[in-house]
């Protein structure tokens, strides 16, 4: 008899594993018209809100490390949607700003996220829900980052 804690069913991060892979499967045809990756949009939703910013910064607030951005900003540059140029302070640092192409993107995808909030909607998940699971989540990832700094 296999032990309560090693049912697959049992496991939070089986969950949460399993709806970012569909949740990601659910923006590819609408970044795919337009020749995007989930993650390239995750770059450009960062510098929509503020452009020209550091790789550093934008890896910062997508969680992830530098080494893991670089390659993603150098295909889109490579696209046109971006460019990267060294900073005028510090030319350590590398900037990366949209071009017209990147900043017409955001008018394209404007469907995008609600289309993609409307597909999560169900019996436990309404609009009135979805605040307090950003909450939880929020309380999630605090948590493991918190653990991985403190190891």
């Amino acid at each position: 008899m296999i032990k309560p804690q090693f049912r697959l069913d049992n496991q939070l991060c089986f969950r949460l594993y399993t709806a970012s892979r569909l949740i990601t499967q659910a923006y590819h045809p609408m970044l795919a018209e337009q020749g995007l990756t989930y993650p390239q949009y995750l770059v450009l939703m960062v510098l929509w809100e503020k452009d020209a910013q550091p790789v550093n910064d934008i890896a910062k607030r997508l969680r992830l490390e530098t080494n893991t951005v670089t390659p993603l900003l150098k295909r889109m540059e490579a696209e046109g949607i971006l460019t990267r140029t060294r900073g005028e302070e510090d030319a350590r640092q590398i900037i990366v700003k949209l071009t017209k192409k990147g900043r017409d993107l955001q008018e394209r995808l404007a469907d995008v996220p609600e289309a993609i909030g409307s597909s999560l909607l169900c019996e436990s998940v309404t609009p009135e829900t979805i605040p307090g699971l950003y909450a939880m989540l929020d309380g999630i990832i605090r948590q493991l980052q918190e653990k991985q700094t403190n190891q």
